[in-house]
């Protein structure tokens, strides 16, 4: 099976103003008259790029991406400007929504990773009569769990040495805390979002992974990915706890398929588990030498074969 569809240029692209002083940007490739799938990206902050539309045949999906508010090229940017009061997770899901109305589109299906898969289930247990099927990887619920294994030492025990180096820019307190405040003092971020970037990075392959860790590492990318995911994971994302497993019933009649690394370390693989028992109509492939990244031996392959199925 092909690793991923050839490269394609977007074909409609514009910004939605969605109030509150955001506009989100919008791109829309593939077949425009095809079956319309939207791509839900992680981070939070982690943005789109254009290799995300490869993961779709482009002769059968009309193919949506934007990127959240805050990150990418949707404005204000948290560069620029910190995050709000504007910027929860009900924020984005009615964001989806009104993009979903402003391109036409009844039904779509949902893909999305880590946390694009906490943001697709929100959106589709709000508003089920708007989704054909769902896509996951790397299951992410934002469960206490969850950010206890990645930012209170659990993960750590397996990237000791990582793990020392992120922990360190927190001597005291509780860690997710303490980079809040360091992302809020300019002498300090930069190198505290750095550093944030950098532990995820350095653990979400199987095995090293120079040109990934490079992107984590780089600047641009990891002021918002810092800054949206501490925003976001203090608040527990506005979210009761266990709420998206709670709610999985509201699913049911949405067909979905979840793909999880076996080896996954920033989202273990009991959270898929959990989420695939309480989802009706789900179906759980469990990537046998994959860590989290979707450049994993197996993930790509696995999605594909997942998009494929779903493309009508």
């Amino acid at each position: 099976m092909h690793l991923s569809y050839p490269p394609l240029d977007s074909h409609a692209e514009g910004m939605l103003d969605v109030g509150d002083g955001h506009s989100v940007y919008w791109e829309v490739s593939g077949n425009p008259d095809g079956k319309p799938v939207v791509f839900v990206h992680g981070g939070p902050g982690g943005g789109t790029s254009p290799q995300q539309r490869r993961l779709f045949d482009p002769a059968a999906y009309r193919i949506v991406l934007f990127d959240q508010r805050g990150c990418g090229r949707s404005v204000p940017h948290v560069a620029t400007r910190d995050p709000d009061e504007h910027n929860t997770t009900w924020h984005l899901v009615a964001d989806m929504e009104a993009l979903r109305e402003h391109l036409g589109i009844e039904r779509w299906q949902l893909f999305g990773g880590s946390w694009g898969a906490t943001l697709a289930l929100a959106y589709a247990q709000t508003h089920p009569e708007r989704v054909t099927e769902i896509v996951l990887r790397g299951v992410f619920l934002l469960r206490r769990s969850e950010l206890d294994w990645l930012y209170r030492g659990g993960a750590g025990a397996l990237f000791p040495r990582e793990w020392a180096a992120f922990a360190a820019q927190v001597p005291d307190g509780d860690v997710l805390d303490g980079y809040r405040r360091l992302l809020d003092d300019p002498a300090r971020a930069a190198d505290a979002a750095a550093a944030w970037s950098n532990w995820e990075g350095s653990i979400v392959s199987l095995t090293p992974n120079p040109g990934l860790a490079a992107t984590y590492a780089d600047p641009g990318f990891a002021i918002a990915f810092a800054k949206l995911a501490l925003h976001y994971f203090t608040h527990a994302g506005w979210l009761d706890e266990g709420q998206l497993i709670r709610d999985a019933g509201r699913l049911a009649g949405i067909p979905g398929r979840i793909v999880q690394g076996r080896y996954d370390v920033v989202c273990p693989p009991v959270t898929a588990w959990d989420l695939h028992r309480a989802w009706p109509g789900s179906a759980l492939t469990i990537v046998p030498c994959a860590g989290h990244a979707v450049t994993d031996t197996g993930i790509l392959d696995a999605l594909i074969a997942a998009t494929d199925e779903f493309r009508g």
